[in-house]
């Protein structure tokens, strides 16, 4: 047999009428086996499955690695916060100016939150609030939930009519809105 020398399998046996091979998060190869099928036979099933095996103890180990690294990335003290939510006030006031301006729209108060679900929202006072993390994302990517929550000054719901709003002023933000889908976890 091929495998590395360091591969340990463990052999279980049950009541079961095939052979399976499983890989455990911690690298471990696990062949379950019928009580009666000869260890022979095992051992060839093993040796058929080879790169199966191969394969999947090596995406266990990226996987691994990369939970290693994310557990090793060191969370934001609260200084950080502050520097960053500071940040968040410089820039973007500014930005909503800027866009209101092209869009035509008058706005309310600006408040910077910590949200745990809310990238941002518009009030029927036309006050404004948007999540500091914002300032982590991609420019384009603030920029969009800037023209979106604008946009709620116009529309105040996520009919046609307003997608087609956020489109006048951003033709591309569907890109920037799948960004913070697939990626605003991170953040």
């Amino acid at each position: 047999m091929d495998l590395d020398d360091k591969t340990h399998i463990e052999v279980i046996r049950s009541k079961r009428k095939t052979l399976a091979i499983e890989i455990r998060p911690d690298m471990r190869v696990v062949v379950r086996a019928p009580e009666k099928i000869p260890q022979n036979e095992i051992m060839k099933f093993v040796e058929e499955k080879q790169n199966w095996i191969k394969k999947h103890l090596v995406q266990m180990y990226f996987k691994a690695e990369e939970i290693k690294k994310q557990k090793k990335e060191p969370a934001l003290t609260n200084a950080d916060i502050e520097k960053l939510c500071q940040k968040a006030l410089s820039v973007i006031p500014d930005k909503v100016k800027y866009y209101a301006e092209i869009m035509g729209v008058t706005y309310g108060r600006i408040t910077i939150r910590n949200q745990k679900t809310r990238w941002g929202s518009c009030s029927s006072e036309k006050n404004l609030n948007f999540n500091w993390k914002l300032i982590l994302a991609p420019p384009e990517v603030l920029d969009y939930v800037v023209v979106h929550e604008l946009c709620h000054l116009k529309e105040m719901n996520h009919s046609k009519a307003f997608w087609d709003e956020v489109g006048k002023v951003m033709p591309n933000y569907e890109t920037h809105k799948l960004w913070l889908k697939e990626n605003g976890w991170k953040l």
